[in-house]
């Protein structure tokens, strides 16, 4: 299981990622550079997640991630 929080935390040591309503964008704790290093330990755990075919909306908190990621699951 891949634990989001801590990837987030561990990019941004920002400790408002364990909120799972936490807004990630708008706070501007999830930055672009943030946001490509995330997809990358994504990819380097085997979840493919296209940035250009998601909804947008689901970046802004943890819980969203989290179904990104079960999304990219479900589909392969």
């Amino acid at each position: 299981m891949i634990d989001v929080e801590q990837i987030l935390f561990e990019l941004t040591n920002n400790k408002n990622v364990f909120d799972p309503n936490f807004d990630l964008i708008e706070s501007n704790v999830l930055d672009s550079y943030n946001f490509i290093e995330l997809i990358s330990i994504l990819e380097d755990n085997g979840i493919s997640i296209h940035p250009t075919r998601i909804d947008k909306e689901l970046l802004r908190t943890t819980t969203g991630i989290k179904k990104l990621i079960e999304q990219s699951r479900n589909n392969k």
